[in-house]
């Protein structure tokens, strides 16, 4: 009987030994952390001059399929394939889903591309720059 409490002590000192390791290790690696970052005030101005440059400037564009949400993304991921230089953009405009291609500053820029886009998209079109009022 005195050798099974003798073992029986031993087992629990090792349970007990394994579980206090188990739990300094956890604890030990466990890291919390604070992380705060610190930026220049001038980002949000230059933020929000790239953005009002970005309205108030038109652009010529491709429109290059349309439709349902799923179909306008399907035809964007595949423009983004056939043309990955080119910035693409899905617009809604009632009560359709569009698929929208690059920012063309001139009307040259525009149709060079528009002619070679069109091999690809025969129903592409070519958007003019809403006029400013």
């Amino acid at each position: 009987m005195k050798r099974k409490t003798y073992y029986n002590h031993i087992k629990m000192k090792s349970l007990i030994t394994i579980v206090i390791i188990t739990l300094s290790i956890t604890l030990g690696q466990a890291q919390q952390g604070k992380i705060s970052i610190e930026q220049d005030d001038r980002i949000e101005d230059l933020l929000d001059i790239y953005k009002s440059s970005n309205e108030n400037h038109e652009y010529y564009r491709i429109q290059v399929g349309f439709g349902s949400y799923a179909q306008a993304q399907r035809i964007k991921e595949n423009v983004e394939i056939d043309f990955p230089d080119l910035f693409s953009k899905i617009d809604f405009d009632s009560p359709t889903y569009r698929v929208r291609l690059g920012r063309f500053k001139t009307k040259l820029q525009a149709e060079r591309k528009f002619n070679e886009v069109r091999v690809k998209y025969p129903d592409a079109m070519l958007l003019k720059p809403k006029k400013s009022t």
